[in-house]
């Protein structure tokens, strides 16, 4: 088991959880999840939540963010007949960048299986340059970010 002490909490809790389906073809020879197959969760993590935070806006006119950064650490291995969930939250929203926090947990016991903090740029797909975060978009989430009371 990992040492959780290496886990940093959360800056709030997660709300937005989506169970991930694993396949045999996800697993290495030694039975792990390959390291590759996580990226494959936290994008359609990001994709389930946009939709989610975003409502008919996203499906509309989408959301023009290009990823810019991508961090992942590995805390535990996974294996192919564990329940896995991907959690997704906004942890920073700037001018024209959003920060995502998403881990890959275990749906029974929460064991953090991996980390990954994503910065994705605001894009303008006419002029391929930065653009700023629409207020809209920064509004929703905000709004779906706010702590719980």
């Amino acid at each position: 088991m990992s040492d959780k002490s290496r886990i940093p909490a959360p800056s709030h809790p997660f709300r937005h959880r989506l169970p991930v389906q694993l396949r045999f073809n996800d697993v290495d020879m030694f039975g792990h999840v390959n390291n590759t197959v996580y990226l494959q969760f936290f994008d359609l993590g990001k994709l389930r939540y946009f939709e989610e935070v975003l409502g008919a806006d996203f499906d509309k006119s989408g959301l023009a963010v290009v990823v810019v950064n991508i961090n992942c650490d590995f805390f535990e291995p996974s294996f192919l007949k564990e329940g896995l969930e991907v959690m997704t939250q906004t942890v920073h929203i700037g001018d024209k960048s959003i920060t995502l926090e998403q881990r890959v947990v275990t749906r029974d016991t929460g064991a953090v299986k991996c980390l990954c903090r994503t910065v994705m740029a605001g894009f303008d797909p006419k002029t391929l340059q930065s653009a700023p975060i629409p207020d809209r978009h920064r509004s929703a989430i905000e709004a779906y970010e706010k702590p719980l009371s």
